[in-house]
């Protein structure tokens, strides 16, 4: 029973994380959890070993397992190498769509839009998500994909902290319009110029990033 509850925790608490139900930086009580999910702590401590092994949780001795909160050098450097992740995936999409990978990225950009239209950050963030993943899909290149989206869901809960940012879905959605068309036109390195510069947190962008970050550890520290 006990091997058969860990995998189903793990994603649970990672589907938490993501969905930003678990902030970054917060303490991730075993007592609770094991209440929460009706099992003992043992399956909860192998769940948090599995999702530290991933990077999603932070194990600090005799203080107990955490949320992963990334620092600035850390953060500048993942979402380096998630823009090279998205560029590469941009440039292969851009030549190996096929006509359902095409209609994907088109069905997740008009709900995009309508999520734009709506002022929906929640189901923006979820279908803007969509819209990557279907990048990754017409790749045709299954590692590739993998690790893009592996690296994704790590970073999915400061991506979401970016939309908090006035007007950065809007300038998200922009960004989107000017992939796509880059991608449905068949130009691979400028749709990969497009996804990098869309990835990258640099400037005003990061120190929005780290403001929004800051609102949320000094919630946690209040709620604490």
């Amino acid at each position: 029973m006990r091997g058969e509850a860990t995998p189903r925790l793990r994603e649970a608490l990672e589907d938490d994380i993501v969905a930003g139900r678990l902030k970054p930086g917060q303490r991730l009580d075993e007592v609770g959890l094991a209440e929460r999910f009706d099992v003992s702590r043992t399956p909860i401590r192998e769940a948090l070993i599995q999702l530290a092994a991933s990077g999603m949780v932070e194990i600090r001795p005799r203080r107990g397992a955490f949320v992963a909160l990334l620092g600035p050098r850390e953060l500048i450097e993942s979402f380096e190498l998630m823009a090279e992740i998205e560029a590469a995936c941009g440039r292969l999409a851009a030549r190996r769509m096929t006509a359902d990978d095409r209609a994907a990225m088109q069905a997740a950009h008009a709900d995009c839009a309508r999520a734009v239209a709506a002022g929906d950050r929640e189901t923006y963030y979820a279908e803007n998500a969509r819209f990557h993943g279907a990048i990754y899909a017409a790749t045709g290149n299954r590692i590739l994909a993998a690790e893009a989206v592996r690296h994704q869901r790590l970073l999915q809960p400061y991506r979401r902290l970016q939309l908090r940012v006035a007007r950065r879905m809007d300038a998200s959605f922009a960004e989107h319009q000017g992939i796509l068309e880059a991608l449905l036109e068949g130009q691979g390195d400028l749709a990969a110029e497009r996804l990098r510069a869309h990835v990258l947190v640099q400037g005003e962008r990061f120190l929005n990033l780290i403001s929004a970050l800051q609102d949320e550890a000094d919630a946690l520290a209040r709620a604490g």
